[in-house]
């Protein structure tokens, strides 16, 4: 789960602090400094197997929502402790309010079965929370910046089971239902081009595939992960709702240069396909994943493709540093492509030597346009952007 922040509308966060629960240390320490540099900053790692919790308590402040308030948490475990094969799951929620009475509540997971047999995906969310959008294509402009309100529906789940050595193939579900409000009509929102200016739903059925011979799902050093996912919304709901296909492409690869040196790099493609395709169905670029320093649908349109390599460096058990670049874009028929560059730096501390499972800080820049500031942001997040 991802906690973001960008310059550009997020003008204050202040975490206030870290909940850790671990299993009980061998022998219980009388001095209280002691237990906290044992359970914070010690590199000695704990062979119990046992779970992890992390929970991030944050406030923060933006002009279109207000006060900002709420937690952020994630449980990592072993479905099979005896297992020493057995990948790390994890569950993770996040639930924030507003002083204006907004909301956001996601719950996720990423299982392993026992023998590693199933992967499981799934995601369920509530949100009501506004965005702001500047057109669709890669040409679009900050002095266009248009505010709407959002409602948004999610519930998905993949279901994958290994076919072959280290191969999975998988079927999946994703419902998703949105409706909008403009309240300032007039501006590039409320133009021609833009379909499902109100609103709509689709319930998408697909298939999977995955190659994954990394050796540790949350923080990689070594091997190759491949997902393909495709899937199709046939016309249930009738009307102006979204009805077509969607594509997504996923390669990495993890290299050790050096037992504290990694290369890792990532391919990213997704597209959306169809006649008359609404606008919610597009795809945006930016966030906390691919594209950093980018506002999260600064540029949005029906295909986006990224590519970047980061350089990750764990000079302690506990700490390490992370250097980052890449590139992408979005583009369809209409609009061309015109790739961007993406590039930063962050620090990664370990809450969890069992699982190795990290918090990031990450501090990424983007494009500068004529006449517009540099596009930047500030990223605290759980767990690695890939």
């Amino acid at each position: 789960m991802k906690l973001t922040l960008n310059f550009k509308n997020i003008l204050c966060y202040a975490l206030f602090s870290s909940l850790f629960f671990a299993p009980p240390a061998r022998a219980q320490e009388n001095n209280i400094v002691q237990k906290l540099i044992k359970q914070f900053l010690s590199a000695e790692n704990d062979s119990s197997r046992a779970g992890s919790l992390i929970i991030l308590p944050a406030v923060g402040y933006a002009q279109e929502s207000g006060f900002e308030y709420g937690i952020a948490g994630t449980y990592n475990f072993f479905l099979d402790k005896d297992d020493l094969e057995s990948r790390t799951s994890n569950i993770t929620l996040i639930g924030t309010l507003t002083t204006e009475r907004q909301k956001n509540i996601k719950l996720t997971s990423d299982i392993w079965t026992k023998n590693n047999d199933y992967h499981i995906l799934s995601e369920l969310r509530y949100r009501d929370w506004p965005f702001n959008f500047y057109g669709l294509g890669s040409d679009t402009w900050l002095a266009d910046e248009d505010f709407i309100g959002q409602k948004l529906i999610r519930a998905k789940i993949d279901v994958e089971k290994l076919v072959a050595s280290n191969l999975y193939a998988g079927v999946n579900l994703n419902y998703e239902h949105f409706r909008f409000e403009d309240p300032e009509m007039g501006g590039i929102f409320d133009q021609d081009n833009v379909l499902g200016k109100l609103g709509g739903q689709y319930l998408a059925l697909g298939v999977s595939s995955l190659y994954d011979t990394r050796n540790n799902t949350t923080y990689t050093t070594q091997g190759f992960y491949a997902r393909l996912k495709y899937d199709y919304s046939p016309n249930f709901f009738g009307g102006d709702n979204f009805t077509g296909s969607e594509l997504e492409a996923d390669l990495r690869v993890f290299k050790q240069v050096a037992p504290p040196l990694t290369l890792a790099g990532q391919v990213v493609y997704r597209g959306t396909y169809g006649k008359n395709v609404p606008f919610y169905a597009y795809r945006d670029l930016g966030g906390d994943m691919t594209m950093r320093g980018y506002y999260l649908g600064r540029y949005k349109d029906k295909n986006y493709a990224t590519a970047q390599a980061e350089l990750r460096y764990r000079f302690m058990a506990r700490f390490g540093v992370v250097g980052f670049a890449g590139t992408g874009g979005t583009f369809s028929p209409e609009h061309s492509l015109r790739l961007v560059p993406s590039f930063g730096a962050g620090i990664r501390y370990f809450f969890s030597l069992e699982h190795n499972s990290t918090i990031r800080f990450d501090y990424a820049l983007g494009e500068k346009r004529p006449g517009e500031t540099r596009q930047k942001g500030f990223y605290l997040s759980i767990s690695e952007a890939f």
